[in-house]
């Protein structure tokens, strides 16, 4: 084979590569998928999701750039019988790895957008949070690729993989977990990706890729016209970099939202990114809010609240947090209305055992559980006997011992 031949050999075995589109797009995709919020549509969401698969994505990716490199370098010997430039050659290597990443990316991209939007209730697009995890991917495909360069040795491909995975999951200082791809594993309702800082990490990321590439073209071919992409790199960097550290707080910010409310039985209202929650919802709270009409914690309205706000229920009002809409939602926020109606305080004391005991036998009744075993067997079978008329009537007279739990086993003989 002449010498031309093996030389367009070598550039035909380039898109081999390609090959690996599938795999990639399957370790993102489940790392997308695990990351979304069971049973909610928010746009937020979907971006951490991308997030959380360039995560895995990144470090594949920079494993495939590096064993290709190391391939390449094997066979680098065949390109000096070339007149072609030697950054040719490497330019074709990070353009086509770019563009498998990518593929992949796209393929996990494509699979998030269509489920959010089959479901969206809340929020908007974030195009540039998109942008951000792309670049962030190419950064870890242009940094494995180089790293097969310099060493061009077989563990490279692991040490390659190893360094940019502990990268996305450990970072040395306190505000570095800012970088691409930022340090968020879910976004709950009422808080949002600020769209600075996603502008930031895209300009970050574009920086870092830029100076690189540029910096190794320029080690291959000492061409002084690559002097200003090098600075033009390396000034992007310094100022994202120290808007970044000057950031120093949460990359998350609130979200301004209107409720999404049912009135009928019961008025219950929630983050619009739960709304397809309130049938089930006011189903499960309903008999619980009949059962404590006329008594002190009597509520006619439920609000879904941030895991931060914990309001005092009061004036026919009480509230639940949800992160999301796994099998169960609706009995943790039955479970979590119970809750707020006890005193922390008085439950909490030691001499108040007894009590503790009693109220658990009220609180199975109001959430329809299965009663707990309890010493004073009689009192347990004359409540469960009772009619649900006569339940009612007897929590509105012992309320207050119920709530403090200082319940005795005489309240449930006398009624």
């Amino acid at each position: 084979m002449s010498d031309l031949g093996r030389v367009l050999r070598i550039d035909a075995r380039r898109t081999a590569p390609f090959l690996a589109v599938p795999a990639l797009a399957l370790l993102g995709g489940v790392a997308a998928w695990h990351a979304l919020l069971p049973g909610v549509a928010y746009w937020d969401d979907a971006v951490a999701a991308l997030f959380a698969s360039v995560r895995v994505l990144g470090p594949a990716s920079a494993a495939l750039a590096a064993w290709v490199a190391l391939r390449e370098h094997r066979l680098g010997y065949l390109r000096g019988l070339s007149a072609r430039s030697p950054a040719l050659g490497p330019l074709l290597d990070l353009t086509l790895l770019g563009v498998v990443s990518l593929s992949a990316y796209a393929v996990v991209a494509a699979i998030v957008v269509v489920k959010t939007l089959l479901h969206v209730e809340s929020g908007h697009p974030q195009v540039v949070g998109l942008l951000a995890g792309a670049l962030t991917l190419l950064d870890y495909t242009v940094i494995g690729y180089l790293a097969g360069r310099a060493v061009p040795r077989l563990p490279t491909v692991a040490a390659a993989a190893a360094v940019t995975c502990l990268w996305g999951i450990a970072r040395p200082g306190t505000w570095t977990y800012l970088l691409p791809p930022p340090g968020v594993e879910h976004i709950h309702p009422f808080a949002g990706l600020r769209t600075e800082l996603l502008a930031g990490q895209a300009l970050w990321s574009l920086g870092i890729g830029g100076l690189l590439v540029s910096g190794y073209l320029w080690v291959l071919t000492r061409r002084a016209r690559l002097a200003l992409p090098l600075v033009a790199a390396a000034v992007l960097i310094t100022v994202t970099t120290l808007w970044i550290h000057a950031q120093q707080r949460a990359p998350l910010a609130p979200r301004a939202f209107e409720y999404s409310c049912r009135q009928w039985p019961l008025t219950v209202c929630v983050h619009p990114a739960l709304r397809s929650a309130l049938p089930s919802l006011e189903a499960a709270l309903t008999p619980l809010a009949t059962r404590l009409s006329g008594t002190p914690g009597g509520f006619t309205r439920v609000e879904h609240r941030p895991d931060n706000d914990f309001p005092r229920p009061g004036h026919g009002v009480v509230y639940i947090h949800l992160k999301d809409l796994s099998p169960g939602y609706e009995h943790r926020a039955e479970q979590e209305i119970q809750i707020s109606l006890l005193d922390a305080r008085t439950c909490a004391n030691p001499a108040h055992a007894a009590g503790v005991r009693y109220t658990a036998l009220v609180s199975a009744w109001l959430l329809d559980e299965t009663p707990p075993r309890m010493p004073d067997t009689a009192a347990a079978r004359a409540f469960g006997r009772w009619a649900e008329s006569r339940r009612r009537h007897w929590l509105r007279l012992h309320y207050a011992r119920y709530r403090s739990c200082t319940l005795r086993g005489l309240d449930f003989r006398v009624l």
